[in-house]
């Protein structure tokens, strides 16, 4: 078992850290904040993310996990040092490679020789070679492994991941690394790191391509009068296209699609090539978001200013409280900018948000309410009782932007539905 340490103790940081020492090696989490230092090393975790916490209090009771600030306990002995920091995006597209920069430059002077740094954070092509410049060390390695995880299942991810990639101008160094990893039972791509890092953005761009694409389809299906349900389920049936994202709704956000998608254009343009088609995608994305605001101010009588609008779903997805470029945030801000009046409720938002009214309970949302928009797909949405929601709106309305509820039972209970490419 291998001596690690992970730098940064956010969603991938702690995940990677959490999951090493499940696997058996001793690992140490350093950040720069001490107040999640402290939540950490009491046994909780800052991020909802099923069964995380379980595996964080196993690793400390283990004696296999802990949390320190500052970097330089954590790598001091370290084998393996996974870059797990923030690289926020510009206006343009492009990453901010300076906490990167930073922390291998602090790091540099203290690492062991022959230690393996290991880049996991999302950076642009070419960012193996920043690292190894910010750590001044030639009897070192740095190795780009992008990480391919989905909140809501990140531990599921990590541990039964689709392939593991490599990035490496070192054989000896991607040899090392793949045997840290071995007991994760998966396909290694062993490769160059521009082409690691380049697998990272093109994986996210061409998923990110598959929802802009069926999300155009069931705009298609309302012009047309299709039901993309059954598009879908046809669709998905073909071995070469699946069903993983073919799920139409009011477009994709989070941490990863918005920012992946935009930094690959740059990318593309640095080097000369105009992406024109992911520009398409982001485009559909956005325009995702207005349809759905249309089918929210078609459902109030044609304007929204004044009024009363409930909001189920706040989070880019379920089962996390991610709030980073959700497209409900989108709706809810547009709504909000056109004088409507936004109750919201969200599983795990438990704090007040600019343009809305955040509430801890989904009936309340709906507290004479003209129109009913649900925006992520939390399950207990589904069992919510309607005849009650039904009693507690001004007028019966729903949109349905993630095909969520059940359209006959809606419609039974009394309720305009709309959904998103179906009758």
């Amino acid at each position: 078992m291998a001596k690690v340490a992970v730098l940064g103790a956010g969603y991938v940081g702690l995940t990677t850290g959490t999951c090493l020492a499940h696997l058996g090696h001793d690992v140490i989490c350093a950040d720069i904040d001490a107040a999640k230092v402290d939540l950490l090393n009491g046994g909780h975790i800052p991020i909802v993310e099923d069964g995380l916490e379980d595996l964080v209090r196993e690793g400390m009771e283990a004696g296999r996990l802990s949390f320190v600030l500052g970097p330089a306990e954590a790598v001091a002995e370290a084998e393996f040092i996974f870059l797990c920091v923030p690289t926020p995006q510009g206006a343009d597209g492009s990453a901010d490679m300076s906490y990167i920069q930073a922390a291998a430059s602090e790091i540099g002077p203290v690492l062991a020789p022959e230690s393996i740094v290991i880049n996991k954070s999302t950076v642009p092509v070419g960012s193996t070679h920043v690292v190894e410049r910010a750590l001044g060390r030639s009897d070192v390695f740095v190795v780009s492994n992008p990480e391919f995880l989905r909140e809501g299942s990140a531990v599921h991810d990590f541990l039964h991941p689709d392939r593991i990639v490599i990035g490496s101008d070192h054989s000896s160094a991607a040899i090392r690394v793949s045997e840290l990893l071995e007991s994760i039972k998966a396909p290694f791509v062993v490769t160059d790191p521009p082409t690691a890092e380049t697998i990272k953005y093109a994986s996210n761009a061409f998923l990110a391509t598959k929802v802009s694409f069926i999300n155009a389809v069931a705009n298609l299906c309302e012009a047309v009068g299709a039901n993309v349900r059954e598009v879908v389920l046809a669709m998905g049936y073909d071995k070469r296209i699946g069903f993983e994202f073919l799920v139409p709704g009011p477009g994709w956000g989070g941490s990863c699609f918005p920012k992946d998608t935009r930094a690959l254009v740059r990318i593309a343009e640095d080097a000369g090539y105009d992406f024109e088609l992911l520009k398409g995608v982001i485009a559909v994305n956005v325009e995702q978001h207005e349809r759905v605001v249309a089918k929210v101010v078609t459902a109030a009588g044609g304007s929204v200013d004044g009024v009363r609008v409930a909001v189920w779903g706040l989070t880019f997805k379920a089962r996390t409280d991610d709030l980073r470029d959700s497209p409900a945030l989108a709706v809810v801000e547009r709504l909000h900018q056109m004088g409507a009046k936004v109750a919201a409720y969200d599983p795990t938002v438990h704090r007040q948000l600019d343009g809305m009214d955040t509430v801890t309970d989904p009936y309340d949302a709906c507290e004479d309410a003209t129109v009913l928009v649900v925006l992520t797909e939390w399950d207990e949405f589904r069992w919510l009782d309607l005849g009650q929601v039904r009693t507690r709106m001004a007028s019966p309305r729903i949109v349905d932007a993630r095909n969520l509820l059940d359209p006959a039972a809606a419609r039974r209970a009394g309720f305009r539905y709309d959904g998103v490419g179906q009758a």
